[in-house]
């Protein structure tokens, strides 16, 4: 198996149980002071991965569009994750979960436009069922 499919297998599990958990935990507390905590752990264990993992003197690669570009990724998923934790807090995580999933369809058109990668028979016909799964569990 290619690295990049068992890191996309582990990456699905553990973002499948993290709604969960999260779900449980802001029980008592608002999305925002829930999303505040998670964060700050996830910044711990990012800072701490590269760090540890990677050379420190590759921060001499990074260009000014590379971290504009990084930026605004980072401001993007911000924007994601407040919206995605005020809805679980007040919807079903399920629910929630299947309508974020549909950022799939997002990507694989952007990934088209922008990057230019490939749109194949068979990226359409799975981009397809992962909409026709949505819908189906999201409309009543």
């Amino acid at each position: 198996m290619k690295n990049w499919i068992l890191y996309s297998i582990i990456s699905m599990c553990f973002a499948g149980i993290t709604s969960v958990i999260a779900k449980y935990g802001m029980k008592h507390i608002s999305s925002d002071l829930g999303l505040a905590v998670r964060t700050s752990v996830v910044f711990i264990f990012v800072i701490t991965n590269f760090m540890v993992f990677q050379n420190i003197k590759e921060i001499s690669n990074l260009s000014g569009r590379a971290i504009a570009f990084l930026a605004l990724s980072g401001v993007t998923t911000s924007l994601s994750w407040i919206f995605y934790y005020k809805a679980i807090k007040i919807g079903e995580v399920s629910y929630v979960a299947a309508i974020d999933k549909g950022s799939i369809i997002i990507t694989l058109f952007l990934s088209l436009i922008i990057l230019g990668e490939p749109m194949t028979p068979r990226l359409l016909l799975g981009a397809a069922f992962i909409l026709a799964g949505m819908l189906i569990l999201t409309l009543k």
